[in-house]
């Protein structure tokens, strides 16, 4: 797997996110800035293999040919995506100990949604901007 500058890009919008949120809610806590850095790069590698576990049971579910198989691609989907949350929270503590806090549930589950927003945001902003230098359009205009 080769590190491309998106996903350095991912990184640090992860830890200004974190950091929003260690800021805002009492229950997130890092001890320190390297800590929190840490943490967003453990998210980056769960939410990366949690994103390409679901890319891959949606698409057995498009392409399933029989009711069953379907419906056994769709529990496992409705399970991820709670199940990933858990394993967030298990794996921070089980790498950071009490260094590093990200609440509960309800906190984890707000915190990757922010995550995964911003990160669509911003991939989307490179690409309009990728976009326009091709086009040779000066957006300053």
């Amino acid at each position: 797997m080769r590190i491309r500058p998106i996903d350095l890009v991912d990184v640090l919008v992860y830890l200004v996110v974190l950091g929003m949120f260690i800021e805002l809610f009492p229950d997130v806590i890092s001890e320190s800035f390297l800590l929190a850095l840490l943490t967003a790069i453990l998210l980056k590698v769960v939410l990366e293999l949690v994103l390409l576990v679901k890319k891959n049971i949606v698409a057995r579910i498009r392409s399933a040919e029989t009711r069953w198989v379907r419906i056994v691609n769709v529990i496992t989907l409705v399970l991820l995506l709670p199940g990933s949350k858990f394993l967030v929270l298990e794996l921070v503590a089980l790498a950071f100990g009490d260094a590093v806090r990200l609440g509960g549930f309800f906190q984890v589950t707000v915190l990757i949604i922010v995550l995964m927003l911003a990160r669509g945001g911003i991939r989307r902003a490179f690409r309009v901007a990728d976009e326009t230098a091709r086009s040779g359009i000066d957006p300053v205009q």
